[in-house]
C-alpha cells in the first residue's frame, strides 16, 4: 500500500529490529523504581561532587543546614513554639486514645521530629501522633493484652508495633515501592477517616460523662449500648465543664476559618484549655466532684525501650497486623499532607525518601519509648501558616518538648480528663468530610461506593477489615478497569482530517468501507478474549444488513497508541482476530503501535503476518493508502470484465 500518490517515508512506523531484552528490562526497572531519576542531574558530575550529592539525597539536612541563617531562624523559632505549644495537649490526648500513659505521648513529640529534621524533605511538615492510627493502635493491641490489666504488656507490645512499622516504611522507601501507598485511594482515606472519627467521637463520650467503666471494643453498637448501659455514672458536671470546652474550641476553629491571619488563635485553643483545665482541677479539687484527671506525670527525658520490645510468639500477630497497617496510613496520610503544603510554595516532596525518613523515625522512636508519628494535618497546618522556613521548625519543637518533659510535665498532671476528650472530639469533627463525600457521589458513584464501605466498615465492624473491605473494592475497580477496556470507534470530524470518538462527537461521520476503532489499555492475559470479542462485535454490528445505506467492511483499522504493552496471550489474540477478520475477507491494519508493542510484534513474527505495508503512523494515511489500493483493485476488476 505505498503507490497512493503520497510518500509516507519520513513518517512512517519504524519497523527497526526489537529491542534487547537487557535494554527493556533496564528501562522498565528504571520507570517501575526511579520514575523521577533522583540522580540524574548529577550524573555527570565529577566523583566527589557526586558523592557530596547523593549523601545530600539520603540525608537533607546535609543540604539546607550550611545555607541556613539567622533571618531563617526568627520564623522557625515562632513555627516552632507555636507547634508545641500544640504537641502537648494533643500527645496526652492522643496518647490517651491509643490507651497508653500519658507521658508517651510526650515523649512522642520529643525524638520523631529530631530524627524527620536530619533525613524529612518536607520543610512544612511537623511531626506529632495521629487520631487514627492511634485507635487502631488500641482496638489491634488490645486484642492480646489489656492495657488496663496487663499495661506492661501493653505498652511493649505498641513498641514492637512501632518497631515493625518503622521497618516497613523504610523498606518500601529503601526499594522504590512507593506505588503500594497507592493502592489506598483517596476515596478510601475519606472513609477510613470519617468511620474513625466517629467511633473517637463516640468513645469520647467515656470522658465527656464521666463513666468509670467502658467497652474496650470500637464498634459504634457497642459504644453506644456501654454508654447508655451506664447511665448511672453519668456525671453532669463533667458533662457541663466538657461542653464548654468544646464550644470554646469550636469557636477557635470559627475564628481561624473567618480570619485566616488569625490561625494562631485555633493553634493555641488546646493548650488554653489544658492550662485553665489544670486550674479548675487544682482549685475545685476535682477528684472530690468525680472529674478524673490524667495522673501522675514524671519528670525526665524518654528512656530506651529496646528491652522492651516483645516478639513473643503468643503476641507477636497482633504488633505485626497494627504495624502493617499503621505503617500504610500513615505513609499515605503523612506524605499526601507533605506535598499539598509543598505545591503551595513550589516545593518538591520525594515520596520515597519521605518513607525512609517515616521509617526511620519510627524505629528510633520504637526504641526511645514514642510510639508510631507520622505528619499531621493539624500540626502541619499550624506550621505552615505560621511561617516555618525549613526543617528546624520541629527542632524548635523537640526543644520545647525537652523543657517540658525536664520542667514542666508534672504540672499536665491535672489534667482533666474532660479536657482531654473535648480536645479530640474538636479535633475528629474536622475530619468528616461530608462535603467530599458528596462530592464523590456527583462525580464517580464507585468513588462513592468506596468511600462509604471504609466508613460502615469501619464503625461497624472493625477499622482493619473497614480498610480492607474498601481497597478490596478499588482494587476490583481497577481489575475492571483492566478487564472491560475502552474501545471505541472512530469517525471523520467533517472538513478535517481528524479522526474522534463517535459517541464523544456525534457530528463524526463513519467511513465508508472502514471500520476504525481505538484500544485504550494494555492487551494482557485478563482482557485479551473481551478486546478480540469485542472487536469482531464491532465488525458484525457495522456489516448489518439492516443497516441502511448498506456497505461491507474491507479493512479493520486498530487505533493502537493507548496500548501501552501487550503479552503473549494478547499476541495470540491478535492472531485470532487476524484470522476472523481473514474468513470475513476483512484486512486489519495496525495504527501507531507504540515501541513495548511493536517489540512483541516482531519478534512474533505479527508483523510479517499482516505485512509490514499494513502497519501506518496515523490513521489518515491508512485510510488513504487503503482507499487507492480498493480504488485500485476495482480499477483491475472493471478492466478484466471488459475483455
Amino acid at each position: 500500500m505505498t503507490g497512493s500518490g503520497r510518500d509516507y517515508s519520513s513518517r512512517s512506523v519504524n519497523l527497526g529490529p526489537p529491542r534487547s531484552f537487557g535494554t527493556v528490562f533496564k528501562s522498565k526497572l528504571k520507570e517501575t523504581f526511579f520514575p523521577d531519576d533522583p540522580f540524574g542531574e548529577f550524573r555527570n558530575e565529577p566523583s566527589g561532587r557526586r558523592c557530596l550529592k547523593t549523601l545530600q539525597y539520603f540525608i537533607p539536612i546535609t543540604q539546607w543546614l550550611p545555607k541556613y541563617s539567622l533571618s531563617l531562624f526568627k520564623y522557625d523559632l515562632l513555627a516552632g513554639i507555636t507547634i508545641a505549644s500544640l504537641a502537648i495537649p494533643s500527645g496526652i490526648s492522643y496518647a490517651n486514645l491509643a490507651k497508653l500513659p500519658p507521658i508517651i505521648g510526650l515523649y512522642s513529640s520529643f525524638v520523631p521530629p529530631l530524627v524527620y529534621a536530619v533525613f524529612g524533605s518536607s520543610k512544612h511538615l511537623a511531626v506529632g501522633t495521629v487520631a487514627a492510627c492511634s485507635l487502631l493502635i488500641a482496638e489491634t493491641i488490645g486484642e492480646k493484652a489489656s492495657p488496663i490489666d496487663n499495661t506492661e504488656l501493653y505498652v511493649s507490645l505498641v513498641f514492637t508495633a512501632t518497631l515493625f512499622s518503622g521497618l516497613l516504611q523504610t523498606l518500601l522507601g529503601l526499594l522504590r515501592l512507593g506505588i503500594l501507598v497507592d493502592f489506598l485511594a483517596h476515596s478510601t482515606i475519606t472513609g477510613f477517616m470519617g468511620g474513625t472519627a466517629l467511633l473517637i467521637i463516640l468513645q469520647q463520650m467515656k470522658g465527656m460523662l464521666g463513666l468509670k467503666h467502658f467497652t474496650t471494643k470500637t464498634g459504634v453498637v457497642n459504644v453506644l449500648r456501654a454508654i447508655f448501659a451506664n447511665r448511672p455514672e453519668w456525671n453532669w458536671k463533667c458533662a457541663l465543664i466538657g461542653i464548654i470546652f468544646l464550644i470554646f474550641l469550636q469557636l477557635t476553629r470559627f475564628v481561624k476559618k473567618m480570619k485566616p491571619k488569625l490561625f494562631w488563635v485555633s493553634a493555641m485553643g488546646p493548650m488554653v484549655v489544658v492550662v485553665s483545665g489544670c486550674l479548675l482541677a487544682y482549685f475545685i479539687h476535682a477528684e472530690k466532684h468525680g472529674i478524673a484527671t490524667v495522673g501522675h506525670l514524671k519528670k525526665g527525658i524518654n528512656q530506651l525501650s529496646i528491652d522492651r520490645w516483645n516478639f513473643d510468639s503468643k503476641y507477636i500477630s497482633a504488633p505485626i497486623k497494627a504495624g502493617l497497617i499503621t505503617a500504610l496510613i500513615a505513609l499515605a496520610e503523612g506524605i499526601a499532607i507533605g506535598r499539598s503544603f509543598a505545591l503551595q510554595t513550589n516545593d518538591h516532596i520525594d515520596g520515597n525518601k519521605e518513607m525512609i525518613a517515616y521509617g526511620l523515625m519510627n524505629i528510633v522512636g520504637s526504641m526511645t519509648s514514642c510510639y508510631l508519628t507520622t505528619g499531621p494535618f493539624s500540626k502541619t497546618a499550624v506550621n505552615f501558616n505560621s511561617g516555618c522556613k525549613s526543617q528546624m521548625a520541629n527542632v524548635v519543637q523537640s526543644l520545647c518538648m525537652l523543657l517540658v518533659l525536664l520542667f514542666l510535665a508534672p504540672l499536665f498532671s491535672y489534667t482533666p480528663q474532660v479536657a482531654l476528650s473535648a480536645i479530640i472530639i474538636s479535633a475528629m469533627l474536622g475530619l468528616v468530610k461530608y462535603k467530599k463525600a458528596y462530592h464523590l457521589y456527583k462525580t464517580d458513584k464507585f468513588d462513592f461506593v468506596i468511600c462509604m464501605s471504609a466508613f460502615f466498615g469501619v464503625s461497624f465492624i472493625s477499622m482493619d477489615m473497614g480498610l480492607m473491605i474498601s481497597v478490596g473494592l478499588a482494587l476490583i475497580r481497577a481489575l475492571l478497569y483492566t478487564a472491560r477496556p475502552p474501545i471505541c470507534k472512530l469517525g471523520n470530524i467533517p472538513n478535517s482530517n481528524l479522526y474522534r470518538d463517535v459517541e464523544q462527537y456525534p457530528g463524526a461521520n463513519g467511513i465508508p468501507n472502514f471500520l476504525v476503532l481505538k484500544l485504550g489499555s494494555p492487551i494482557y492475559f485478563s482482557n485479551s478474549t473481551y478486546i478480540n470479542e469485542r472487536i469482531m462485535r464491532w465488525v458484525r454490528d457495522e456489516n448489518d444488513p439492516t443497516i441502511l445505506p448498506p456497505h461491507h467492511i474491507e479493512y479493520v483499522l486498530l487505533d493502537m497508541g493507548g496500548v501501552t504493552a501487550i503479552d503473549n496471550t494478547g499476541v495470540e489474540s491478535l492472531f485470532e482476530v487476524r484470522r476472523n477478520l481473514e474468513c470475513k475477507g476483512i484486512k486489519m491494519i495496525l495504527i501507531n503501535p507504540r515501541i513495548d508493542v511493536m517489540d512483541k510484534l516482531l519478534v512474533t513474527n505479527f508483523i510479517d503476518k499482516i505485512g509490514k505495508d499494513a502497519v501506518f503512523l496515523s490513521t489518515e494515511d491508512a485510510i488513504d493508502a487503503c482507499r487507492f489500493t480498493l480504488q485500485h483493485s476495482k480499477k483491475v476488476d472493471e478492466e478484466g470484465s471488459k475483455l
